[in-house]
């Protein structure tokens, strides 16, 4: 059973401001970098094995929709053999790495806090509050679904609510209804903070692919870093844990 001491408390802790919190996530991140790709590998991987499981061909998909002529409104997505198995198997991989982003925080945490990091701290949230943390990555994903098929950007002006999710569920060890609920009203009275860090940290998470495709396993994880220094700045340094086999 999963037992977690507390410790006196160490570490930095930025400003309830959009700029206070970037920087502070910039410092936490180049301490933890190799953490985030290991992440983004694990993830790279199970999504390569998925596409030769269901046959589906990405590369061959994006060549006959540039044979299309850019009119993508002719294509059909479902007719590409193995599209609909590849989503449904990509939606559920989306659901079993969460744990590995609640993984990469608590290392964040631990870092910032001068704790010694182990690699099995990576997976720590396959072991504790596994199942909310499934559960909320459900609600989270519906939630977001929902806000890109309307247009991409009320995903943008919806996901600042979603921003504390997995640290709370980490940290707190709530439940997915307590930390969506409490990760919206903490984002409903600081709105435009929340919305600054999620649209710079995002810009930054996708960097990768704009500057250089394969970057992006480098630069992704960022948002991860980015929700660990907000819970900082509106709720204080997380106390110190630390897992017992």
């Amino acid at each position: 059973m999963s037992e977690f001491n507390e410790f006196d408390q160490q570490g930095s802790v930025p400003n309830k401001d959009t700029g206070s919190i970037i920087s502070h996530s910039f410092e936490m991140y180049k301490g933890v970098f190799l953490y985030g790709i290991v992440a983004m590998v694990i993830y790279m991987i199970a999504g390569f094995a998925i596409q030769l499981i269901t046959g589906f061909n990405s590369a061959s998909m994006m060549e006959e929709m540039k044979d299309a002529g850019g009119d993508y409104s002719s294509f059909s997505y479902w007719n590409v053999p193995g599209f609909s198995l590849y989503l449904s198997l990509s939606g559920l991989l989306g659901i079993l790495v969460a744990p590995l982003y609640v993984g990469l925080i608590y290392i964040v945490n631990k870092y910032n806090t001068k704790k010694q990091i182990d690699f099995a701290d990576l997976f720590i949230g396959y072991k504790q509050n596994f199942v909310n943390i499934l559960i909320y990555s459900i609600i989270s994903g519906i939630i977001s679904s929902v806000a890109m098929t309307l247009c991409f950007f009320p995903f943008i002006f919806v996901y600042p609510f979603l921003l504390l999710g997995y640290p709370i569920l980490l940290f707190e060890n709530a439940s997915a209804t307590e930390a969506l609920g409490k990760s919206f009203n903490i984002a409903k009275e600081n709105y435009g903070t929340f919305l600054g860090a999620t649209v710079v940290g995002g810009l930054i998470s996708i960097a990768g692919v704009i500057l250089c495709g394969i970057g992006i396993i480098a630069t992704a994880p960022f948002m991860m870093i980015v929700m660990y220094s907000v819970y900082c700045a509106f709720l204080g340094k997380p106390r110190q844990i630390e897992f017992k086999k």
